[in-house]
C-alpha cells in the first residue's frame, strides 16, 4: 500500500484538503495519506520547512511527500520532484525543496506546466497525483519531468551569532505553546564551549540550564531542553509558555517591515548570553 504524506498552509475550516485528498485517492484508491500538517501560517517557509524536516526523517523508506505550501506565492511555472535519502518529495518550485534538506538533492526532476490559464489548488493536485501515480506504477522519475532543472533555493533561517551570545528565531509555537527556536543543540554547543548561559526574555525571565524533561522543574517553572528534532525548546512545566514569555513565531515578512511590524521582532526571537 503506497504511503503519502501530506503538508499544506491550507487551514481546515474549508473543503480544500478533502479535496486534494480526494484527488490523489481517485488515482490510487489503496493510497495511504497521512497529514503532516495543514496550519502552517500562509507564506512562513521556516515553519513549513521546520515540520516537514521533523516529521520525514521519521518514514519508511520510498514514502511520497507531498507539500502544498506557498503555492501562490509567485507565478508557479514547475512543480519539483526530489529524491533524497530514500525519500520522495513533490513540491512547488518556490525555494521551500533546500529548506527542508538543508542540501541539494540527490536527484530532481521538473514537471513544467503547459500554459493553459489559470491554475487554481485543485488542478495543481491533479497534477501532483498523476505524478506520484505514474511513480507508484513505476515509471522512472527522470521519465516524468526534465531531469536536473535549475530551481529556486533558499537557506534555512540560521541564528545569529555573536562572540558570548547566539540568538535564534521562533519557527514554532506547538499546541501546548511551547516554542521551539530555530537552535540546533550542536550550534548551541559550539557556541557556549563549556561556559554558563542565560536565556533573557523581553519580560526580564531568565532560564540558565538545559533540562533533560517537562518535568525537571515544578509545576508553572520555566524550562529550556532539545526537542525529539533536537532544537531549542522553550516551555513552562503544564503552562502557556508562548503567552506568559510574551513570544510570537518569526515572520519573514515583518522582518522586512519597518515601523510597528518591526517592533514584533523582539517577541520572535531568543537570544542566549554566555559568560
Amino acid at each position: 500500500m503506497p504511503l503519502l504524506t501530506l503538508t499544506s498552509d491550507f487551514g481546515i475550516r474549508d473543503y480544500l484538503v478533502a479535496a486534494v485528498k480526494a484527488r490523489f485517492l481517485k488515482k490510487d484508491p489503496e493510497m495511504n495519506i497521512i497529514d503532516i500538517s495543514h496550519n502552517i501560517s500562509p507564506f512562513n517557509y521556516p515553519q513549513a520547512a521546520y515540520l516537514c524536516k521533523s516529521a520525514i526523517k521519521n518514514f519508511p523508506e520510498l514514502t511520497y511527500h507531498v507539500i502544498m505550501v506557498g503555492l501562490f506565492d509567485s507565478k508557479l511555472k514547475q512543480l519539483l520532484l526530489a529524491f533524497h535519502k530514500d525519500q520522495y518529495l513533490l513540491c512547488p518550485d518556490n525555494g521551500l525543496l533546500t529548506m527542508i534538506l538543508e542540501d541539494a538533492p540527490e536527484a530532481v526532476t521538473g514537471i513544467s506546466f503547459e500554459d493553459n490559464g489559470t491554475r487554481n489548488t485543485i488542478q495543481i493536485a491533479s497534477a501532483m497525483a498523476e505524478v506520484i501515480h505514474r511513480l507508484i506504477s513505476g515509471e522512472p522519475m527522470q521519465h516524468i519531468g526534465i531531469p536536473d532543472v535549475d530551481y529556486v533555493q533558499k537557506n534555512q533561517l540560521r541564528p545569529m551569532l555573536g562572540s558570548n551570545w547566539i540568538e535564534g528565531q521562533i519557527l514554532f509555537i506547538d499546541n501546548f505553546e511551547n516554542v521551539i527556536i530555530n537552535i540546533t543543540r550542536d550550534q548551541f554547543e559550539e557556541q557556549r564551549a563549556g561556559r554558563n548561559f542565560r536565556i533573557v526574555f523581553k519580560r526580564g525571565e531568565v532560564i540558565n540550564r538545559i533540562s533533560s524533561s517537562y518535568a525537571d522543574v515544578p509545576e508553572g517553572e520555566r524550562l529550556a531542553l532539545f526537542n525529539s528534532s533536537g532544537y531549542l525548546e522553550i516551555a513552562i512545566n503544564k503552562g502557556n509558555a508562548a503567552g506568559l514569555l510574551g513570544l510570537k513565531g518569526f515572520s519573514e515578512r515583518a522582518m522586512q517591515a519597518s515601523g510597528i511590524l518591526q517592533n514584533q521582532l523582539a517577541y520572535q526571537t531568543v537570544r542566549v548570553f554566555f559568560e
